[in-house]
């Protein structure tokens, strides 16, 4: 009897400040795009800790998504209260290749050195990019998106495209918040 494949969801990286430099604007935007995100049937990936990845997680879980925290210490115990699967990688900044690599579309949100180099990343290897609430990225020639859900949008059409339209998992909608 042969196995039946198994579809796989799309996997959308939100990348931005961590802990005290993102803005209040900033984090209501990852947390209503991590939202959009697990509505949409996709998992959130991110670093797995504070400031905008965790707004985007907590969005993400308060609507049943699932997410990937990939984290730069070596203990799982690290990862924001919303990971469902923390991935300890002992990696400190270095896991921003593993974050990237892990997506198929990247939502950049603010940020600072950190989300440049996984912008910068993430475009090398050919993973596209969504600009939402720019700074740092401002001057980059990225799409850029004026609102959460446009950027979503934005980020699962390329995730598709990326993927060539095959194995993506038919989107079930997420419990109401």
């Amino acid at each position: 009897m042969a196995a039946e494949s198994v579809t796989r969801p799309l996997r959308i990286a939100v990348c931005g400040g961590g802990g005290r430099s993102a803005s209040a604007a900033e984090l209501a935007a990852a947390e209503e795009t991590g939202r959009a995100i697990a509505a949409a049937g996709a998992v959130l990936v991110c670093g797995g800790v504070g400031g905008v990845m965790e707004a985007a997680a907590r969005g993400a879980a308060s609507v049943g998504g699932l997410t990937l925290g990939i984290l730069p210490g070596d203990s799982a115990a690290e990862a924001n209260p919303w990971i469902s699967l923390p991935l300890p990688t002992a990696m400190g900044e270095g896991r921003n290749v593993l974050v990237v690599r892990a997506a198929e579309a990247v939502i950049a949100i603010g940020g600072e050195w950190g989300t440049l180099s996984e912008v910068a990343l993430a475009r090398k290897i050919g993973i596209p990019v969504v600009l939402l609430e720019p700074a740092l990225t401002a001057t980059l020639p990225l799409p850029r998106a004026a609102a959460p859900a446009e950027a979503v949008a934005a980020a699962l059409e390329a995730a598709r495209r990326s993927r060539g339209g095959g194995d993506v998992a038919t989107p079930h909608p997420a419990p109401a918040p």
